[in-house]
């Protein structure tokens, strides 16, 4: 039996029309998207299907209709016997992390939507409008991106790693000029180039930490069991059942990096041979694939890929 993981995406991935093919297609994808319309007291299932763009990209709706999308793929595929706990580990990427732990058991499904609801919107908060950027680093390792950060911080502002997704992809947050400055800088540490990113906050740094402590709040509210498989969670790179850690690390993940390539080497590590990636796109299938040579990654998104990962899971 191959060892496998399920994966689930992050903010990027959306699209209008993502998910109505699975709950077309399966009664347990549609009840999914109905829980989720019904935690937030909004429709959103018809703005995913039928709305406008530059509504779904809003961070406050983004985050709760990704997390829907991915655990409508899971449970349309429990619907075929494959459970979840078959798989060794669960990861998600930022937001994804939720989505991973709706699916596995540890959140409720209506739960997840409405703190997702409340940390798109804490997020987005957090920084005014245009005094914080992000940027991608072409071709970086990460002690290059270390340096770009301090030469940028020496200057004054916030520059810190945000994401460490893949060889050669590292991307950096913070103040607006000190990332300007940084993507100015990138020949002086090596690094090939820098491309400023179209976000509207400084995720993952220490600028978005009102936003932490609006999630601080917003999880000592809500109910969290042990997942029905470990957690590989984004802060630790590591894995971890404990509900206690897995609020700490949430919080934790707000201003904290993204740790995506080393999450996929552990889990290469421990064995596993295919990365099942349960929601909108393939972004974290075509990642992997430069971080750990040879793997396997299944995309779990539409009707044909649930029949098609149902028949190899079994």
């Amino acid at each position: 039996m191959t060892k496998f993981a399920f994966i689930f995406p992050g903010q990027g991935s959306q699209f209008i029309g993502m998910g109505k093919d699975l709950a077309d297609a399966f009664p347990e994808a549609r009840e999914v998207f109905d829980e989720v319309d019904a935690a937030l007291g909004q429709k959103l299932s018809e703005l995913m299907w039928s709305g406008e763009e530059d509504q779904l990209k809003l961070t406050a709706n983004t985050q709760p209709a990704l997390m829907a999308v991915s655990v409508a793929a899971m449970r349309a595929l429990q619907s075929k016997g494959i459970e979840v706990q078959a798989a060794a580990f669960v990861a998600g990427h930022s937001l994804g992390e939720y989505s991973a732990l709706a699916a596995s058991g540890a959140i409720s499904v209506a739960d997840a939507a409405r703190v997702l609801r409340i940390r798109g919107n804490a997020m987005q908060a957090a920084v005014p409008a245009g005094e914080g950027a992000m940027a991608a680093l072409l071709g970086a390792d990460p002690d290059q991106a270390i340096a770009l950060c301090e030469l940028a911080q020496a200057e004054g502002g916030v520059c810190e790693i945000a994401n460490d997704n893949s060889p050669g992809q590292i991307v950096i947050s913070g103040s607006k000029a000190a990332i300007e400055f940084a993507a100015s800088k990138t020949g002086d540490v090596g690094i090939k180039k820098a491309m400023m990113l179209p976000v509207s906050a400084p995720f993952h740094c220490s600028m978005m930490q009102p936003a932490a402590d609006a999630m601080m709040k917003a999880l000592a509210g809500i109910d969290i069991k042990a997942p029905v498989t470990p957690l590989v969670a984004n802060v630790s790179a590591a894995p971890t059942s404990d509900p206690a850690q897995i609020r700490r690390q949430l919080i934790e993940q707000v201003t904290g990096q993204v740790r995506w390539r080393e999450s996929v080497e552990y889990m290469a590590s421990q064995g596993i041979e295919l990365f099942v990636e349960a929601g909108a796109g393939k972004v974290l299938t075509v990642m992997n694939r430069r971080t750990v040579k040879g793997v396997d990654g299944l995309t779990l998104g539409t009707p044909e890929d649930v029949e098609s990962v149902a028949q190899r899971l079994s």
